[in-house]
């Protein structure tokens, strides 16, 4: 098996790189010592440069001004942008564009998918529920009524809401299915109010009362929803591996120049095996990424449905993400602490990623249940 990325997958990485070299982790307030949101926007200067390097149309086909790359593709350049803690919602606004690629209108993605590849409309993704630990789809309703739809319903915790211009919203209908509708953020029936997530950020509780939303703003196709939730969640342990890299590499620098009794503390026994350990997940969080995005890219069938790849991927970056900055914390001593240090935001992101991911215990019940729904041998 060749896990060889392909040259242009990594000419992603190269640009991404590029454009993420010159971003500093500590580019806006800390939100140890800020009340409130860190910001009052994401970083619309990195957006520009993203824009510029062709980096928010990778997965769009060239019709649209994309260069029609995959979902490993997408997580590479993620993996480089929770290096330096990217403020910007390159995971949703991709993720959402992609899926109204792959199951939108042709009207829509007319409209659409140029604008957004070019960064001239940004999107995200309502993906929570009601409270974070329900299923996003059954906290909104959808019914129809003549040319539109008529959505009801709250949505917690949505990333980036109170500066995209549409977010996807998952609503079930009364027959049971479940269609994706693009919601603007200044629309009659739509209520935005204020949330902070553990790094400082401003989230979004949206409010649907009786929102109508045109027809063909709202994608009918069934799937369209399951999709989209399985590639935001192997996005987002994307955006973990990369954070846990730089946390460990943080640390083997530090270690490596801090000494004890007239020694590196690196070299001690304790340390090193520690770090070892942190090495390890953190492999184990990108062989089970890259399985999970090529389950996603190419549509390959398996002893299990993709879902279950992507259940895996989730176990160990819920798990491993914690893990590394939690010891990362532990050999820092007292310094990482320091807010003038940027471990602790490092700290903050990673926990908000691990509550994004959810518990590895439900992960690991739903693989339970797909296992026992898909015998193997």
């Amino acid at each position: 098996m060749d896990f060889t990325f392909t040259e242009e997958q990594q000419a992603a990485v190269e640009a991404a790189r590029a454009v993420f070299g010159g971003v500093a982790p500590d580019g806006v307030p800390s939100p140890a010592i800020t009340a409130g949101a860190v910001a009052d926007d994401f970083d619309r200067a990195l957006w520009t440069k993203l824009a510029d390097a062709d980096l928010l149309s990778l997965l769009l086909a060239a019709e649209y001004g994309g260069a029609g790359l995959d979902a490993i593709a997408l997580c590479l350049v993620l993996r480089e942008a929770a290096k330096v803690l990217a403020r910007v919602p390159l995971l949703e606004s991709s993720a959402a564009a992609v899926a109204v690629q792959a199951y939108g209108g042709e009207e829509l993605k007319a409209e659409l998918l140029a604008r957004a590849g070019r960064g001239e409309v940004v999107l995200t993704v309502a993906a929570n529920g009601r409270t974070g630990h329900d299923p996003a789809e059954l906290a909104v309703t959808a019914r129809r009524d003549g040319d539109a739809w008529v959505l009801d319903g709250v949505q917690t915790a949505v990333p980036w809401a109170e500066n995209a211009d549409l977010t996807a919203v998952p609503a079930h209908t009364g027959d049971g299915r479940t269609v994706l509708a693009l919601v603007p953020r200044v629309h009659e029936g739509v209520v935005l109010g204020e949330q902070i997530s553990t790094t400082g950020e401003r989230l979004g509780e949206l409010r649907l009362e009786s929102a109508r939303i045109t027809a063909r703003d709202v994608i009918d196709a069934d799937g369209a929803w399951e999709w989209l939730r399985e590639l935001l969640a192997t996005g987002t342990c994307a955006l973990a591996l990369g954070l846990g890299e730089r946390v460990l590499a943080m640390t083997s620098a530090y270690t490596g120049k801090r000494e004890q009794f007239g020694f590196p503390v690196a070299t001690f026994q304790a340390v090193a095996v520690q770090a070892a350990d942190r090495y390890i997940d953190l492999r184990a969080m990108e062989a089970t990424l890259w399985q999970a995005a090529w389950r996603i890219s190419t549509g390959a069938g398996g002893a299990l449905p993709a879902s279950g790849d992507v259940a895996v991927a989730k176990i160990w970056a819920s798990e491993g993400v914690r893990r590394v900055v939690q010891t990362a914390q532990h050999l820092h001593g007292g310094f990482g602490a320091d807010v003038d240090y940027p471990l602790h935001r490092y700290h903050a992101w990673a926990k908000q990623l691990e509550l994004s991911l959810g518990p590895a215990a439900a992960h690991e019940e739903a693989l339970g249940d797909l296992l026992a729904a898909h015998p193997l041998g």
